[in-house]
């Protein structure tokens, strides 16, 4: 695969909670942002971390698609921890990033920040991945990113 140097989509956006909390990306795109709801919890009260999983990777496909510009495909999960435990009501803000870009393929790491305690809001890392997509035809065929 050819890589290619990152390619950023839009400025990146951190939330603001009187200052920029320590540690945000600034380097990333603020690509999606979610609040978990009590459907979305296992009976202990934490948010399942198959539902973490699933808006990691829709997070992580929206730089992808820009750049195919058309149909892509998750093809692997390279990288997935869970750092911290989501709860009800914890804004979650997903980052993302292209680190790699190959002939059909294109690698995106995914960070998800949690806002939480309203009250006194503080702002925590809770997940991180790197996961692989890759560019299809109609047919679902590989296809190579446009480079232009």
């Amino acid at each position: 695969m050819n890589d290619q140097p990152a390619t950023s989509i839009a400025p990146p956006i951190a939330p603001r909670l009187g200052g920029d909390p320590a540690g945000l990306p600034t380097d990333m795109n603020l690509v999606l942002r979610v609040m978990p709801m009590p459907a979305d919890a296992n009976p202990n009260g934490d948010i399942f971390g198959g539902w973490i999983m699933a808006q990691v990777d829709l997070a992580g496909a929206v730089l992808p698609m820009r750049l195919a510009r058309g149909r892509i495909a998750t093809v692997a999960v390279n990288q997935f921890i869970f750092k911290q435990p989501v709860s009800v009501g914890d804004l979650l803000s997903l980052y993302a990033r292209v680190e790699r870009i190959g002939k059909t393929s294109i690698t995106v790491r995914v960070e998800v920040w949690a806002e939480r305690n309203l009250p006194s809001p503080h702002v925590v890392k809770v997940t991180e991945a790197n996961l692989t997509y890759v560019a299809i035809d109609s047919q679902g065929n590989p296809r190579v990113f446009p480079r232009d």
